[in-house]
């Protein structure tokens, strides 16, 4: 009965973070699992033990997770898309030179001339021509290439808003691992020093059996007590050795790493955070936000694109070069310019067509903004509400374990009096270790609560450190 309550613990942790990673701001628990829980991993093992710190984690993590890496891709190729929209504008310089040799007929090109004493050949050549010239093409005036391009730029900047939201995902995810590695080792080393006790206890009473002071089966319960000890003790070695790999995944350390935590994150309170200041500085600075009007504003512009195809266009056309035959010693300059105005007429169903696909898109991103910011509202007040309760359970953790510890030691008293039997003191044994677990577990959910705040504001790469470390 124990056993089971206690390890309904071990598999509270991943669950709580992949809740919150689920939760983040537009990804799915599948984009959760599948790029910001993996990474690049870079470097060879060195075969000593390497000291993580929660900074370093934090560092290799902004490196070489999988999720900023294909973020930080995404911008460059919305940067790529900003600059083929912009070469519509720019005018288009080439320059060619060209060597041939031709021979005419005259005849076959319709020229049938006969002038009577005059010798006219009906085929001339072959002869040598050179020519060597510059091409120059400018769009001097399209309305729809100017807001197209300007629906680009604001692409561009929606891209790098949601590459700086990625790696506070990043930050969060990398900072959520290390937490459950800290979370595992201080179930190691809780488990541990029951199963010390469990041992402690079990002798004692194999020793008081032997001289007939207390019955056989106080000897066997307290052996199924210590034995279920050791049972926790494995599960939770084996679940801190598989949640340090994760960690290892998501910072890209190099396959088969060893390493130790050096930071210990204990409780620290935030306070000075109202929900009103909370809000506003979220709508202000979160990434993700951000980019959600930048989005709005480049579909916008592409509308205005779309209604654009419509309108006049003028352009310009114009070579400059040198032609001579057979070769440039009896060359001369030639050139030619032209400028034109287009008007469309009738292009069909495809501008309408354009227009109604641009306005279609510009609903849904302003949908898509509208629930957002109803998504942060909802967010901002979650971690608030997580953070205090989170806060309010490490206290009522504390207390319990101090209880827990007294019924303990009263327990062994009245064992050790005569007045009781080793039941209680197993069961006051239970208790100590349950309260420690829900120690770990509220301290764990706490400062878990701490970054995710950080992060519904959109600060989690600048402030999750000091949120956790308070002035380190």
């Amino acid at each position: 009965m124990f056993g089971n309550q206690r390890i309904r613990h071990f598999v509270f942790f991943p669950a709580v973070l992949l809740s919150l990673l689920a939760s983040s701001p537009g990804l799915s628990r599948a984009q959760t699992q599948s790029l910001f829980s993996g990474s690049v991993p870079t470097g060879q093992a060195t075969g000593t033990v390497l000291k993580l710190s929660l900074h370093d984690a934090f560092d290799r993590a902004l490196k070489y997770n999988l999720g900023a890496i294909e973020s930080n891709q995404s911008t460059r190729a919305a940067h790529a898309v900003r600059l083929r929209s912009l070469n519509a504008l720019l005018p288009d310089l080439t320059a060619r030179i060209n060597a041939s040799l031709e021979q005419i007929n005259f005849k076959a090109q319709g020229l049938n001339i006969s002038i009577p004493g005059v010798p006219i050949p009906k085929i001339v050549g072959p002869f040598g021509v050179t020519d060597a010239r510059a091409y120059l093409s400018q769009e001097i005036f399209d309305w729809s290439d100017i807001q197209s391009w300007k629906s680009a730029a604001q692409s561009e900047t929606a891209s790098r808003y949601t590459y700086q939201s990625d790696r506070d995902v990043v930050v969060f995810t990398a900072g959520g691992a290390y937490l459950l590695v800290l979370s595992d080792l201080a179930t190691v080393d809780s488990t541990r020093a029951q199963v010390t006790t469990g041992q402690t206890l079990y002798q004692q009473d194999a020793d008081r059996n032997k001289h007939g002071l207390v019955a056989s089966i106080d000897v066997l319960r307290a052996q199924v007590e210590l034995q279920t000890e050791q049972q926790r003790l494995i599960a939770a070695e084996n679940q801190l050795a598989i949640d340090k790999l994760s960690l290892a995944r998501v910072i890209g350390l190099p396959n088969g790493q060893e390493f130790e935590l050096t930071d210990s994150v204990p409780y620290a309170p935030l306070d000075g955070i109202t929900l009103d200041q909370a809000l506003r500085e979220a709508y202000s600075t979160r990434p993700d936000y951000l980019s959600a009007k930048a989005q709005v504003q480049a579909a916008e512009l592409a509308l205005r694109a779309s209604a654009a195809e419509n309108y006049p266009s003028i352009s310009t056309a114009t070579d400059y070069g040198d032609i001579g035959s057979p070769n440039f010693t009896s060359s001369h300059g030639t050139v030619d310019f032209a400028a034109a105005l287009n008007i469309p007429i009738f292009q069909g169903s495809r501008v309408r067509a354009d227009k109604l696909q641009a306005d279609s898109a510009l609903q849904q991103r302003k949908a898509e903004l509208a629930d957002l910011g109803g998504k942060i509202d909802d967010q901002v007040r979650t971690a608030l509400y997580n953070l205090r309760s989170s806060s309010d359970l490490v206290a009522v953790a504390r207390s319990n374990i101090d209880l827990a510890n007294q019924t303990l030691t009263q327990s062994r008293d009245r064992f050790a009096a005569g007045v009781a039997d080793n039941l209680e003191v197993v069961q006051a044994q239970e208790s100590v270790a349950d309260a420690n677990q829900s120690y770990i577990a509220s301290l764990y959910s706490f400062n878990l609560a701490k970054i995710s705040l950080s992060q519904a504001l959109g600060v989690a790469q600048q402030s999750a450190l000091h949120y956790l470390l308070g002035g380190n």
